[in-house]
């Protein structure tokens, strides 16, 4: 009966609960997954060490408080977590280029930024995938809009004549969207820009 393995949704279950050995064994299974993602973005045993014991604190204090709900679905988790601090050291230590995020809310600029180094590429890749994610929560009229005009590159005057609505109208669904965009990410937590 020993050989069958806990699940990460029991053992954290059983910390939520009390048990401080259940968290020892998540530690233990997944520290050098985690710490071998974290050390390939920073390439500094210090860096990654430091990063590695942060991401371990967020954690522990998410689970205390009760906040985690990502049944079943730990390590992807915790990598988010580990990734968002990467993204914080290098913003602390000025390694990515500024992404202007004011006004007109624009996360697009990073997605068409093209020189960027292999830190920065990683990490713009991730968020373009973030965001392929974050827009199908929106709705359908703006979602369609949208696309077309990041995606598609298409003036409003085509999005207009494809869609079969005024330029205004067309104009008014881009600027929801973005709107709606930057409510999403606020409720997921995420970091997208530095």
């Amino acid at each position: 009966m020993n050989n069958v393995e806990i699940t990460d949704a029991v053992l954290v279950r059983e910390y939520m609960q009390g048990n401080e050995i259940a968290l020892s064994k998540l530690i233990n299974r997944h520290q050098h997954r985690i710490y071998s993602f974290i050390f390939s973005k920073v390439f500094d045993r210090d860096v990654a060490d430091d990063i590695f014991q942060d991401t371990f604190i967020k954690v522990i204090n998410t689970l205390k408080r009760g906040k985690y709900n990502e049944e079943g679905k730990f390590l992807p988790w915790v990598m988010r977590i580990a990734h968002n601090l990467v993204i914080d050291h290098f913003r602390k230590n000025k390694r990515m280029p500024k992404f202007d995020n004011s006004g007109d809310f624009n996360i697009f600029s990073v997605l068409s930024d093209s020189d960027l180094n292999v830190e920065t590429q990683i990490i713009k890749d991730q968020i373009e995938n973030d965001v392929k994610e974050l827009i199908k929560e929106l709705p359908e009229d703006q979602l369609e809009v949208l696309t077309m005009r990041i995606y598609k590159d298409m003036s409003f005057k085509e999005i207009s004549e494809r869609t079969g609505v005024s330029i205004n109208t067309a104009l008014g669904r881009m600027r929801y969207a973005l709107i709606n965009l930057r409510k999403i990410i606020e409720k997921h937590n995420l970091v997208l820009t530095n």
